[in-house]
């Protein structure tokens, strides 16, 4: 009996130090390489995310996987195996998310992507169930650009995209929006994010003579076409994707890409908009906090994405911890089926209402039409 009360004691001490376990976020981005421009302000704003959720500390383990698919699927195996992490935020590309998957399935580690294809979450499946993001999907987006093209008299339209799954994936979900307006795609165009010359894609794009060109790119890569484009005198409408919405496209770009349309998330013009919009008020509280830590002008829509992601994790992380200790498999599951039961949060993009099917969560209150004026973002307002 004697021995009874240390053990008692000794129970206590470990079910305290259980009570108080860390919370590992694993984070990869491409803060290297040819999506560096989108991974760069994500990496930023990792730093400005809670230190503490629901009274748990947060540890956050930051890797690169300089816009590399292997790279992003090793940074995912060590963030599992190494350093145990309960959540991983990223990657920042189609590809890399989509490669990394796999292993988070295997490992049973809810993962939630800053990129933007359907692909990475749909359909719900036993791997992808795991796999939750923040970006708007390319069919929600891909409507907003035919709708526009539409209403402003375009009939045909060229494609140009990047030959990997974020190009396919835009051409798939255009075609669907392009059909639904009546307008004929008359040229399919690829290059790689790597590629310095695409001329022979312009050259095609030009002879198909489309009353509007899209190109399906995202960061600095994206101005590419566009830029050859202008030099060889295209005058018809050019639109981008919302991959290419940060400062550093309007750098690259310069005179180029002047007049360019494009949809966007509404933090991209958070002071633009209406205050009846929902959407105002959470955008403008993540421009205020990446603005204070980088500089007026410095905010882009690829960290919102990443502020999204820790919204999320915020929402979801108190309700886990009512089931289970971070470390465990039961609190990674937990968590999964807490991420799974968000409704109407409001993020930097739009309001999030997760359920069982949909991963994503968002709907057409996380679009708005843009167009680049004057070497910056003018909101577009939505026709009466």
């Amino acid at each position: 009996m004697k021995h009874l009360k240390p053990l008692a004691v000794i129970a206590a001490l470990l079910a305290s130090a259980l009570a108080h376990a860390d919370i590992n976020v694993g984070v990869t981005v491409s803060a290297t390489g040819p999506a560096a421009s989108l991974g760069i302000p994500e990496k930023n704003t990792i730093a400005l995310m809670p230190k503490t959720i629901g009274g748990q500390k947060i540890n956050y383990i930051v890797l690169d996987d300089a816009s590399d698919t292997t790279a992003a699927v090793n940074n995912t195996r060590k963030l599992i195996s190494e350093n145990k992490v309960d959540v991983i935020l990223g990657s920042t590309t189609t590809p890399n998310s989509l490669a990394m998957i796999d292993v988070a399935a295997e490992s049973q580690t809810p993962v939630i992507s800053m990129a933007a294809s359907a692909r990475i979450v749909e359909p719900v499946d036993a791997k992808k169930r795991w796999v939750f993001k923040t970006p708007q999907n390319d069919i929600m987006m891909s409507l907003a650009i035919a709708e526009h093209m539409a209403s402003n008299g375009v009939k045909t339209v060229g494609f140009i995209g990047f030959s990997d799954a974020y190009g396919e994936g835009w051409f798939q979900e255009f075609s669907k929006a392009a059909d639904l307006k009546k307008l004929k795609i008359v040229s399919n165009e690829r290059y790689a994010r790597t590629d310095t010359s695409v001329t022979g894609q312009t050259l095609k794009l030009m002879s198909a003579k489309p009353d509007a060109i899209l190109v399906a790119g995202s960061g600095t890569p994206a101005a590419l076409p566009q830029k050859s484009l202008k030099e060889r005198g295209y005058a018809g409408k050019v639109y981008q994707t919302h991959g290419v919405a940060n400062a550093d496209f309007l750098r690259v770009g310069g005179k180029d890409v002047e007049g360019t349309f494009l949809p966007a998330g509404p933090v991209l013009v958070a002071d633009q908009l209406p205050a009846s919009n929902p959407v105002k008020k959470s955008a403008l509280a993540y421009v205020s906090a990446y603005e204070a830590a980088n500089g007026k002008g410095s905010v882009s829509t690829f960290g919102a994405h990443a502020w999204d992601t820790g919204l999320l994790m915020a929402a979801a992380v108190p309700v886990a911890l009512k089931k289970a200790q971070p470390g465990t498999p039961e609190f990674r599951a937990a968590l999964r089926d807490a991420l799974e039961q968000v409704k109407e949060l409001p993020g930097a993009h739009g309001v999030f209402n997760m359920t069982p099917n949909d991963h994503l969560g968002l709907d057409q209150r996380a679009r708005v039409m843009v167009k680049i004026e004057n070497g910056a973002w003018k909101y577009i307002p939505p026709s009466p």
